[in-house]
């Protein structure tokens, strides 16, 4: 039982979206967690979308899915991979879930034929909400989606403004992230912005405690001093959140700052030292990855918009860390591959650097299918690392049920709902369902690993629990066809009915997976899979330079090599350590 009142961080933004408050929230979660306190944290979204769950990604990124499968805002998987606690439903919800509750509530007579009212009904729901995904923590952070002054955010910020006379001024803190721009041609910072987006908040009746200054270069002690006098704050209160290079620098960065002392301080909590040792050996592997770097493909159709695999890049960056090498994703349109071939559309994202590995990610619709499909066969031809994902494991059994198991036309359902050989196929149970949010397979499920196969030698277990989010499956009438022609099942549902993992035996590394592991790796524990992906790149990558003819295809071409033989990274290559 949790005998201490929980502690709550309010953390809103200002100045303009995007500005990182996720990753801030994220970030003080870790620093109080290494000092021994429990933590938790809830994202507040403002739209009215009951959930980003049928969102386009080009409109909100990438759908992070829980154990209890809600889809939820991005920023949760950020909170997973830094503080380490496990996100519920309960720690994300949206103005459409908050009005859609209190109109059920209407409906069923719960307010006594009242007049049912932004305040205190909305401003109720929320709150109670708020106190549910704390319950059982001594912290919870609590980040209000969008910038202070946006029209859909008022009742969250007067439900915020209403707990600290709830709970007691001694256990909540208010925390705003705001930008001070540099002005190239002046050769100064601005602090204005950072000025009226206070003053805004304070308008509100919120009077912030601490503000996280994002900023291109270093503040100097003179402009902490002016933002403290005109935004009322002591002046080491006044954090600067300077760029980082990763992400994961960025905990050490406010540590330095003094963030978590100060938090310390103002809530009156008594904590020891925080034990960062964890962050600072990911940070020097970043910085000195004693085993150079692999340069990965990842095809897919949101390349535009790479936030849509943020979970994914993030867990190729951790396989990497483990491995102690950098991790290249070249993003690679599957359209393009369509167009234009898998070797031409790869030579281009690469700038003609050569592929050590290949990845298909998760998604949902027929555009770019066929490239994703040609970059499969590719990989299994060519004897290149191959990891599908979800969608990819179902673009690997195609891809092999036509040019393997020649099984002519094989597609999916998804795709040609009347075709002959739908080797992927709509659950019987799913396809009576009409409303879109519900008819996938949500959140965690067992998978019962097959005896020998590199997927159970991987894990080095013989049950797992996976993140789920897909709606179609393996179609089963095909599967001992698929079998007899080499295809491996590593993986299925306990009663056998549902393939979750297939692999390529005689392939050096050819894995597919049902599930989405990415949700469940971190910077400290990286994920199996990806750990021995990655280190299975290293190793094609190592054979690949030392072939004399490795400058004749984009394919196999030449990295840079050091005098002492090691592989030293490309300049022109863009690195994506942090996403």
């Amino acid at each position: 039982m949790h005998s201490r009142p929980t502690k709550y961080i309010f953390i809103t933004g200002g100045v303009v979206s995007s500005i990182g408050k996720g990753l801030s929230t994220a970030c003080i979660g870790s620093l109080l967690g290494a000092r021994g306190l429990k933590v938790t944290a809830a994202k507040l979204d403002p739209y009215i979308n009951v959930d980003p769950g049928t969102m386009s990604p080009f409109q909100h990124g990438e759908v992070f899915v829980t154990e209890d499968g809600a889809e939820t805002d991005l920023d949760l998987g950020h909170y997973e991979r830094f503080i380490g606690t496990r996100m519920t439903k309960k720690n994300n919800f949206t103005s459409g879930q908050v009005y859609e509750t209190v109109i059920a509530k209407e409906r069923r007579g719960d307010y006594l034929g009242g007049t049912v009212q932004v305040i205190p009904h909305i401003t109720d729901e929320i709150k109670t909400r708020i106190k549910a995904a704390a319950e059982g923590y001594d912290i919870c952070l609590v980040e209000i989606g969008g910038t202070v002054g946006d029209i859909e955010s008022l009742p969250f910020l007067e439900a915020i403004r209403q707990m600290r006379a709830e709970v007691g001024s001694d256990n909540v803190l208010y925390l705003h992230v705001t930008l001070v721009p540099y002005i190239a041609a002046a050769n100064e910072f601005k602090t204005k912005p950072t000025q009226h987006s206070v003053k805004e908040l304070t308008g509100f009746g919120i009077i912030p405690n601490i503000i996280i200054c994002r900023s291109e270069k270093t503040l100097d002690p003179q402009l902490k001093q002016k933002i403290s006098l005109f935004c009322n704050v002591d002046k080491n209160c006044v954090i600067n959140a300077v760029d980082v290079s990763s992400v994961y620098e960025l905990p050490l960065v406010l540590h330095r700052e003094g963030l978590d002392s100060r938090i310390i301080e103002k809530l009156n909590i008594w904590s020891g030292t925080p034990d960062l040792k964890p962050w600072e050996k990911t940070l020097k592997i970043i910085r000195n990855p004693e085993r150079g770097f692999i340069t990965l493909a990842m095809v897919g159709k949101y390349v535009d918009l790479t936030e849509s695999y943020k979970s994914l890049s993030e867990a190729l960056n951790h396989g990497g860390f483990a491995n102690e090498c950098k991790v290249n994703i070249v993003y690679v349109d599957s359209e393009e591959i369509e167009q234009n071939g898998f070797e031409s559309a790869t030579l281009k994202a690469s700038e003609g650097k050569g592929i050590d590995a290949i990845l298909i990610p998760g998604g949902f619709g027929a555009r770019g299918s066929e490239g994703k499909i040609a970059a499969t066969k590719y990989a299994r031809e060519n004897n290149i690392p191959f990891f599908g994902i979800c969608l990819g494991l179902q673009m690997a059994v195609i891809e092999f049920a036509r040019n393997v198991a020649n099984i002519k036309g094989a597609t999916s359902e998804e795709f040609e709902p009347e075709a002959t050989h739908r080797v992927i196929h709509l659950m019987d149970s799913q396809k009576d369902v009409t409303q879109k949010g519900a008819s996938m397979r949500l959140g965690s499920y067992p998978c019962q690993l097959t005896p020998n196969s590199k997927s159970a030698a991987i894990y080095a277990e013989s049950t797992i629990h996976e993140r789920h989010r897909h709606r179609f499956e393996v179609n089963n009438d095909y599967r001992e066809q698929l079998k007899t022609s080499g295809l491996t099942v590593a993986g299925t549902s306990p009663d056998d009915i549902l393939v979750e993992m297939i692999e390529i035996t005689d392939h050096p590394w050819f894995i597919g997976v049902q599930f989405h592991p990415e949700f469940l790796s971190t910077p400290m524990t990286p994920h199996p899979l990806f750990k021995s992906f990655v280190s299975a790149a290293l190793t094609y990558r190592k054979q690949r330079l030392s072939q004399p003819d490795s400058e004749s295809t984009p394919s196999s071409s030449k990295g840079a090599t050091s005098k002492n033989g090691s592989n030293k990274e490309p300049e022109s290559i863009a690195l994506l350590v942090n996403g």
